[in-house]
């Protein structure tokens, strides 16, 4: 018995937009497709869906739950350890809530009345700050949300890409491609001024959907957006892979995508804390980093020698926010490091 997509929404409780995008991002693909064109799921399908939402109600984010499932030899202890800390983690933030809470309920007794909303929607930003960021980066964070003059670049391009995404304009498109390359432009003018910072910023804006609310920057128009990025850079790799290679990667390249946000802000944070590339947690890191790249390029020693070739002849490959030549040497060292200890 196959499941249309309508169906399998219907008995699971999420939404055709979610289970859609959980096919954009690799994490639930269906197993056919109907004459149509109709996603269709089926028995292990469903099984999937059953462990990505029981590994969701534990309180792991999609990136990790895909992880997870992709390397199933992970212990299970790991994941309950991360999720203590989690844990840990929340009950300092309703701490500090708290307090803030306490402190409004002062200024309503005495009658020095604030904006009710103006407040709830500052709680909200610094409640969410709390969950990814350091005192000192929130404080960072909060200034940067203040410049208006990027606020509004920023504003202007989220309803131009709306406006495509309205108009179903193909990622594939010159026109998608040009308001792709302005996105990753105003993220490298935030990546300039603080790349730790920036990269963390995107990181919680993935996982926060109150955040991609109140920015009108969806999920899904994170996903138009790395789709016409990746067309740009697919374009390029086309020229150093054979035809059944650039067919793997085209349906690979984008599975894992969500990952690399949160694995650069990791590795940022390390090379700003001075971490040694070869201490355990940068080899962990770099562990992860060669499995994702593995991921688009394959198992395949010539192939991976094309693609790294084509990385190193090809400056726009290589282009992102939040990783510069600094990031990529440091990478680089701690897989050697890795090479060395094997």
């Amino acid at each position: 018995m196959l499941l249309k997509v309508g169906d399998l929404a219907k008995r699971c409780g999420l939404s055709v937009r979610m289970l859609h995008h959980y096919d954009t991002i690799g994490l639930l693909t269906p197993s056919a497709r109907s004459d149509s064109g109709y996603r269709l799921y089926d028995k292990a399908d469903v099984a999937r869906l059953h462990k990505i939402q029981a590994l969701r109600r534990f309180g792991m984010s999609l990136a990790d739950v895909g992880a997870f499932l992709a390397n199933p030899d992970i212990p299970f202890t790991t994941i309950v350890e991360r999720q203590i800390a989690m844990l840990d983690q929340q009950i300092t933030q309703a701490s500090v809530l708290r307090d803030r809470l306490s402190r409004l309920h002062g200024q309503l007794v005495r009658e020095e009345e604030p904006e009710l909303t103006e407040w709830l929607t500052t709680l909200e930003w610094m409640t969410m700050y709390d969950k990814y960021l350091s005192q000192e980066e929130r404080a960072r964070a909060e200034r940067m949300d203040a410049d208006t003059a990027r606020h509004a670049r920023w504003a202007a391009l989220v309803s131009t890409v709306q406006d495509a995404m309205n108009r179903q304009v193909p990622s594939r498109s010159s026109e998608a491609q040009a308001l792709a390359r302005q996105w990753m432009a105003l993220l490298a003018q935030d990546a300039v001024l603080d790349p730790v910072l920036s990269a963390k910023l995107h990181k919680m804006h993935i996982n926060e959907p109150a955040l991609q609310e109140r920015t009108g920057i969806s999920l899904e128009m994170l996903d138009f957006i790395m789709e016409a990025a990746n067309e740009t850079k697919l374009a390029i790799y086309a020229k150093y892979l054979s035809a059944q290679e650039l067919k793997f990667m085209r349906e690979n390249f984008g599975k894992r995508a969500n990952e690399w946000p949160t694995l650069i802000a990791e590795v940022r944070q390390h090379l700003a804390n001075g971490t040694p590339a070869h201490a355990p947690a940068m080899q962990q890191l770099a562990r992860h980093w060669i499995e994702l790249f593995r991921s688009y390029a394959g198992d395949d020693p010539q192939t991976q020698a094309k693609v790294r070739l084509a990385m190193e002849q090809e400056p726009e490959l290589s282009a992102s926010p939040w990783m510069g030549p600094d990031l990529i040497a440091y990478v680089r060292e701690a897989m050697e490091g890795l090479k060395a200890a094997a």
